[in-house]
């Protein structure tokens, strides 16, 4: 089969540079342009040296693209919306990372969750990424919200956040010797994810999503302990059941709930590299709590990796293509 030919604008960040990393290696992508104003001219190892060798493509300005088959927008919130009439005009099928389009079917664009709206990808020529606490949430608590077995409105989740979510320019909070061993409460309240997970998880239904991110001493990935009280006294083993029905089939979500050893439930950096949601729970013995604690990276199953999990789904390829990297242990 022929090549795609793959445009990734604003190529210069993490997100874009975990793209690069994917689709150098997709049987069906061929990248011919990627985009950085600050970097343009310049090889894309010299911002990605993980790539040394493996390409010799260098940054245009984004000016310069010309038509392509598939256009990865990777630019900062806010900047899609402003240049999406550009895109449409370089390309018919547009993949966005950035929050833009998220909300509400907005400019027709499907949300970005391929084990919600697997089918909708099928036929879109848009799809827009979901962001990355919202995914970990919203695969979390889905098959619980789907199947009506909580609470809609007790819903505690806490989030725990590597320092890369905030992406590769330096700000004072990212100063090391800031940022260095922190355990910091940045969005207590008001995280602009909420939205994305009340879209998802309401079916139809008044819900309440208690929410609250705290970052970490670490560089990839993010951690959710969602809190859910149950409306009737269901065993754990029932709730295996629902978990299994949801995503028995799934091939990116792994259930984790083992009786022994150190990795009982979902941890960061087991999935770290990888397009998988480790997903685990335990049933509170002493009320109708549940807490269901779910793991991603947050620039794979949080961002690039889904992206082209999205790909592989809107072009009709096997889902898995270029995401079967298992992750390293140790690490």
């Amino acid at each position: 089969m022929e090549k795609l030919k793959i445009a990734i604008v604003g190529g210069s960040g993490y997100a874009g540079g975990e793209l690069l990393r994917l689709l150098l290696f997709h049987p069906h992508a061929e990248i011919t342009q990627v985009t950085s104003e600050r970097f343009a001219e310049k090889l894309l190892s010299r911002v990605h040296p993980n790539l040394r060798k493996l390409t010799q493509l260098k940054f245009c300005i984004q000016s310069e693209l010309e038509a392509c088959d598939v256009l990865f927008a990777c630019l900062p919130h806010g900047s899609s919306s402003r240049h999406l009439d550009s895109f449409k005009s370089i390309s018919k099928k547009i993949i966005d990372l950035s929050a833009d389009f998220r909300l509400g079917n907005k400019e027709g664009f499907v949300y970005g969750i391929p084990e919600l709206h697997r089918e909708e990808m099928k036929g879109a020529n848009f799809i827009s990424s979901a962001g990355c606490n919202a995914t970990v949430t919203i695969l979390a608590l889905y098959p619980l919200y789907k199947n009506d077995l909580i609470e809609p409105d007790r819903t505690v989740v806490e989030v725990k956040v590597g320092s890369s979510e905030a992406g590769n320019k330096a700000t004072e909070g990212s100063h090391h010797p800031v940022r260095s061993g922190t355990v910091r409460s940045f969005m207590p309240t008001n995280h602009r994810h909420i939205r994305e997970i009340v879209q998802e998880l309401s079916f139809g239904k008044d819900i309440q999503i208690h929410f609250s991110a705290t970052a970490i001493e670490m560089v990839r990935g993010v951690l959710a302990t969602c809190h859910v009280f149950m409306k009737e006294d269901y065993e754990e083993k029932d709730i295996w059941k629902i978990y299994r029905q949801e995503y028995g089939q799934e091939p990116f979500i792994r259930i984790v709930k083992e009786r022994e050893g150190v990795y009982r439930f979902p941890e960061p950096k087991l999935v770290s590299g990888t397009n998988y949601c480790d997903i685990g729970f335990e049933k509170d013995e002493n009320s109708n709590r549940l807490v269901v604690i779910s793991a991603i990276d947050n620039l794979m199953k949080g961002a690039a990796g889904q992206a082209v999990q999205a790909f592989n789904i809107m072009h009709g390829f096997d889902e898995t293509l270029g995401l079967t990297f298992p992750g390293l242990h140790p690490i």
